[in-house]
């Protein structure tokens, strides 16, 4: 466990923290790389370092400095208070879920206590991570032992920073801030804490970013059924929020990604959210996805376009798609794009080896010129064709933290003239 600052080895144990999970939570660097706990104010160049798990304090105080943005503070919650709850199942719907709704569930036999928040799909570098807005006084409780009482972290979120699991650190910038979102209009925020989450959630941020981030308010629920099996009240809760809501066991999601008896439901934010609407799936197995079929039929289609040929694609990204193609062949480089290594728009699956989706599975996203602009190169793609792709829209993964040269995603909707 580390704190940008000092030393804290002694103080993780201290705190009665798993050895293993007090490593992995991990707070971003807001000191000045001394050992003393004095607090830094964020506008100094030290308050935007890159986290790094190397980088640790001593003390028992949080060195977290004035909040980055005031807009996203809220007050701090105070010391952790018990009981913990456990985390049995996820509600998740693209709408709001009603009081009604809330209060009913609350009456199920077996339910014994639930947290209600919000929860949306954000496209960080071509991972559509699952971002939850909490009050993290209340939904703190819901964590493992470890991480609800590491204070820190919840002090981090209410000063309007995200925490973040550790396995996205790759998408973070070497500033410490994070895009939510693919367009160049995207709200940054400040990675406060790398830190293990509960099953279905890659990111926590406080609840004033929900209006910020465009999400729908209160439209997930966190289900504890105490010593009743989860199983038992499934049912009942599916009839009460509906047949397109997504009601999973976090018990199976947590062994095995997701609850493969569960419908999926995915709610994108951001500039391009409006090209993917309403998208439910089902699991296929080995990370492969089946959107409802009413879905694939209204947004993907397949359109010869030129250089490249045959794409099938979200249908609303033909146009500026098009567009920039045609001023690629007008301004003479046709030659820089290569059809036969050409490597795909709509791919319904996984990013290998995770349960996160990519823009790919949207048909937001295709992949030109595959072997020589692999991951993690500078890629050799003419700098031109990546400049006229950009002009209509489209992020290039060769400015990401970690490269993807090859790829390109829809940012926005413009409309060709």
């Amino acid at each position: 466990m580390g704190i940008g600052g000092g030393r804290t080895r002694a103080r993780a144990l201290g705190l009665g923290l798993p050895l293993a999970l007090a490593s992995a939570l991990v707070l971003a660097a807001c000191g000045d790389g001394s050992s003393s706990d004095t607090t830094t104010s964020p506008t100094t160049p030290a308050a935007h370092e890159s986290p790094s798990p190397t980088q640790e304090t001593t003390g028992p105080s949080d060195p977290a400095s004035t909040a980055l943005d005031p807009a996203h503070v809220v007050d701090r919650p105070g010391p952790f208070q018990a009981p913990l709850h456990t985390s049995d199942m996820l509600v998740f719907r693209q709408h709001p879920l009603s009081d009604a709704m809330v209060r009913r569930i609350r009456q199920v036999k077996g339910v014994t206590q639930v947290e209600q928040f919000s929860l949306a799909q954000v496209s960080i570098q071509d991972h559509a991570i699952n971002v939850a807005a909490v009050d993290p006084a209340t939904y703190r409780n819901f964590n493992p032992d470890a991480a609800a009482q590491f204070q820190p972290e919840w002090n981090r979120v209410a000063g309007g920073e995200i925490a973040l699991r550790t396995s996205f650190r790759e998408q973070v910038a070497k500033n410490g801030f994070v895009a939510l979102g693919a367009g160049s209009d995207a709200p940054e925020v400040h990675v406060g804490a790398y830190a293990p989450q509960i099953p279905q959630v890659d990111a926590i941020v406080n609840d004033t970013w929900v209006k910020t981030l465009g999400m729908r308010e209160g439209n997930a629920l966190l289900v504890s059924t105490g010593s009743a099996s989860p199983q038992a009240i499934r049912k009942p809760i599916q009839r009460i929020v509906g047949g397109r809501a997504s009601v999973q066991r976090l018990d199976v999601a947590a062994r095995l990604g997701l609850d493969p008896k569960a419908v999926q439901t995915a709610f994108l934010v951001g500039s391009a959210a409006d090209a993917v609407g309403s998208y439910s799936y089902s699991l296929l197995g080995g990370g492969r996805i089946a959107p409802q079929p009413s879905w694939v039929s209204s947004h993907i289609s397949t359109e010869t376009m030129p250089i490249i040929g045959s794409m099938t694609c979200n249908t609303q990204m033909f146009p500026q798609l098009r567009a920039a193609l045609d001023e690629i062949v007008a301004d003479g480089l046709s030659g820089a794009l290569h059809p036969s290594q050409y490597g795909g728009c709509y791919v319904p699956r996984f990013i290998a080896g995770t349960t996160t989706l990519s823009n790919h599975a949207f048909g937001l996203a295709f992949d030109v010129n595959v072997p020589e602009n692999l991951r993690g190169t500078v890629g050799q793609i003419n700098r031109q064709v990546v400049s006229i792709f950009q002009k209509w829209g489209f992020t290039w993964g060769g400015t990401w933290h970690f490269t993807d040269p090859m790829h390109f995603e829809l940012n926005r909707i413009v409309a060709p003239r």
